[in-house]
């Protein structure tokens, strides 16, 4: 068996823990991974996001509802719990009154990281996640995840939204200006790498395939320099 990294549990020669910097953004996070996420977690990035936001909390599972943790987070006073959802209701950093309703509290901001077809899954296990405040973006993003596609093109990985969300919210004074949040992308531009490599040496024969699916990815990658 391979020696393991016991902080991203991937295998010691697929460990990226030595390209994370830990951040204090003032703002908590909270990863509701899906167990499928948690099994496969070969292009997941919620991992790599939860190494690098400092106090922030991965909680494993689908149903929610009776789950200590969750429940101590979101009846803790001094928190402002609000669910990463798109809706016309959302708050966003530019929406008005967003800063004063948040107050003096902490930003408590919950994520599901999961593929976009289990996130429903997990919503519909959850309904009582969508009775708290919804958060989203005032911008427009695309995701670099260059080694996988999305449904659409404004769907964006965990540690981009996460990356996003801290550059929105010191905009608006909700988040600690003087942290650079430039980190979790240099990791996740690292992870590209390493998978998009990786594929290439398996085509070559240089590694063996691990998926069933494999056969079908037969074409010789570009790596990105960013």
């Amino acid at each position: 068996m391979s020696e393991r990294c016991y902080k991203c549990f991937k295998p010691a020669s697929n460990c990226l823990c030595r390209f994370t910097k830990e951040l204090d953004p003032g703002v908590k996070f909270v990863f509701l991974m899906h167990p499928k996420e948690a099994k496969r977690n070969r292009t997941g990035t919620g991992q790599l996001a939860h190494i690098s936001l400092k106090d922030s909390e991965i909680i494993q599972g689908l149903d929610f509802s009776q789950n200590t943790r969750l429940q101590e987070l979101l009846h803790d006073p001094k928190y402002f719990p609000m669910m990463m959802y798109p809706g016309n209701e959302a708050w966003n950093a530019k929406k008005e009154g967003f800063k004063e309703a948040v107050g003096d509290r902490i930003p408590l901001i919950i994520i599901l990281d999961a593929t976009w077809f289990c996130a429903k899954k997990m919503i519909d296990h959850n309904p009582f996640l969508l009775e708290y405040p919804r958060l989203s973006f005032s911008g427009d993003y695309r995701s670099i995840f260059t080694f996988k596609h999305e449904p659409k093109p404004e769907y964006i990985s965990t540690i981009e939204s996460c990356y996003y969300m801290i550059k929105e919210l010191q905009t608006c004074g909700l988040a600690n200006a003087e942290v650079n949040p430039e980190p979790l992308m240099d990791v996740f531009k690292e992870m590209i790498k390493f998978q998009l490599t990786a594929e290439n040496e398996r085509i070559m024969g240089l590694r063996p395939s691990t998926h069933d699916y494999d056969a079908k990815y037969n074409k010789l990658r570009i790596i990105p320099t960013f």
